[in-house]
């Protein structure tokens, strides 16, 4: 494992965790900010880039 496929698996992990007190709390923000950090850290750990990289893919795809 490398240590974007680590930073990857972190991410997702941090993501997990904020959904999980943004339920606790009735916190949607948390909620909704554990969604994208899980996703980013899948689509990171899969294309083995960097956070920056993947959040500058999604923001063209909504162009």
């Amino acid at each position: 494992m490398n240590k974007l496929e680590l930073e990857g698996k972190w991410n997702q992990v941090k993501g997990a965790f904020k959904q999980k007190y943004g339920e606790w709390f009735k916190d949607d923000e948390s909620i909704l900010e554990g969604q994208f950090d899980e996703v980013i850290g899948k689509i990171q750990e899969k294309s083995g880039k960097t956070r920056e990289e993947v959040e500058k893919l999604i923001e063209n795809w909504k162009d």
